[in-house]
């Protein structure tokens, strides 16, 4: 039997207690075993240049899932050619782990947007989809394709770009990113 694994893609610049909440839930409600946080070097969508280096992005997300034994970093896409698109990352997944299962995890506000990514009809042909909700995205759930579903996570109202304004204006970020995380960040002086 293959382990079901959801595939969580994002910046995570930084990750915060959000992700890591959001993660716990996805693992319930979507049946999973374990859920992977695939830190995206470039997300062909968003500017490079507001990303933090990938390897300190990556950190902070081995920082947060410390202890978290069914929540993984993974650094997958830093070997793959960029920008990095899904469908490429869960082809080549699904070549170098034969015996898991993958489900793409999205928030209702990328699924908005899913018609414009690349190879976008073959990812819902060939993987599952599990949509979780997004502040300001609505989502019409009768008209999702087969493969599909939408799940009610608990709405967090947190953002990386959030925190990093918050540490830019000097305001703690304590309670929003795990206490190794904020240490990473302070004792590096990042984002400030």
């Amino acid at each position: 039997m293959s382990i079901r694994t959801g595939i969580f893609g994002g910046s995570f610049n930084p990750v915060h207690n959000g992700h890591v909440a959001l993660a716990k839930q996805l693992l319930e409600l979507a049946g999973l075993d374990e859920v992977w946080f695939v830190v995206s070097p470039h997300n062909p969508l968003k500017r490079e240049a507001d990303l933090l280096d990938d390897s300190q992005r990556l950190r902070m997300v081995q920082l947060a899932l410390a202890g978290e034994p069914q929540l993984k970093a993974c650094d997958y896409e830093f070997k793959l050619p960029r920008p990095s698109y899904t469908w490429n990352t869960l082809q080549a997944m699904e070549r170098d782990y034969p015996g898991h299962s993958f489900t793409l995890l999205i928030g209702g506000d990328n699924w908005e947007h899913f018609g414009r990514w690349y190879r976008h009809e073959d990812i819902v042909r060939r993987y599952p989809i599990v949509i979780y909700p997004r502040a300001g995205s609505t989502l019409d759930l009768s008209a999702l394709p087969q493969g599909v579903r939408a799940v009610a996570t608990e709405l967090i109202d947190l953002s990386g770009t959030r925190i990093r304004r918050m540490i830019a204006d000097g305001q703690p970020i304590t309670g929003k990113v795990p206490a190794a995380v904020a240490d990473y960040i302070a004792r590096r002086h990042l984002y400030e």
